[in-house]
């Protein structure tokens, strides 16, 4: 199962590489994001970025609409887009040529580079890898409904977190559809599909269609971008 950070991310497409260094599992970033951007932001080049705020560093060729609410610690990175009415909760790096959406909130995420999540998304406590894009109105559910520790199911492995709050790690070139939920502890392999209005939880495998709970396909060779 796809669960390493090896096996789901190209490090070369984000600002935050250092973040996974010495890790094993993307899970385990979650609790030094706000720490890694507070370190990075006093260097990045003032030629290309400006400080907006408290621990806000933003990109002077990014997008943000007026009506955008920006929290630190954040850093938007360059021309990425932040639209009308997102909602960045901070602990936030939105990567190059990213989009953060009408009515999208983040809190406590990595995107990656040409990331989307552009219509009514929530993402929280969660890593979207380089050219992920969530359907409109889909979601990541962060927070286990008994309030128990995260554990990622993969296969016939069970893997605890140690976390009361882990979103989704969606790898490089994942799609999810419409509607979607996403529980916690979700992990979408590279170049997965997901179909719309689907409920998905553990670990989808890379290279795959995922139709519905127990119907989960492989991929054509031909089709897979990873």
């Amino acid at each position: 199962m796809s669960c390493k950070i090896e096996e789901l991310f190209d490090l070369s497409h984000t600002v935050a590489a250092g973040l996974f260094a010495g890790k094993t599992y993307p899970w385990e970033c979650l609790d030094g994001i706000a720490d890694f951007i507070r370190a990075l932001g006093p260097t990045l080049p003032e030629d290309r970025f400006e400080k907006r705020g408290e621990d806000i560093w933003v990109a002077k060729s990014a997008v943000i609409f007026p009506s955008a609410c920006l929290k630190g610690p954040l850093i938007v990175d360059e021309e990425a887009e932040i639209r009308h009415c997102a909602f960045i909760r901070g602990s936030a790096v939105v990567g190059r040529h990213a989009v953060v959406g009408n009515s999208t909130e983040l809190k406590n995420v990595v995107l990656f580079d040409n990331v989307q999540v552009p219509h009514y998304n929530y993402v929280g406590d969660s890593i979207l890898g380089y050219k992920s894009h969530m359907g409109a109105g889909s979601i990541t559910s962060n927070v286990k409904s008994d309030k128990t520790l995260v554990v990622i199911h993969a296969g016939q492995e069970n893997i605890p977190t140690g976390r009361k709050k882990v979103g989704a790690m969606l790898g490089d070139n994942v799609e999810i559809g419409c509607g979607s939920v996403l529980n916690p502890g979700t992990v979408v392999g590279r170049g997965s599909n997901v179909y719309p209005l689907s409920s998905v939880r553990g670990v989808v495998p890379a290279g795959s269609i995922y139709k519905k709970a127990g119907e989960v396909v492989k991929k054509r060779s031909d089709t897979v971008a990873l």
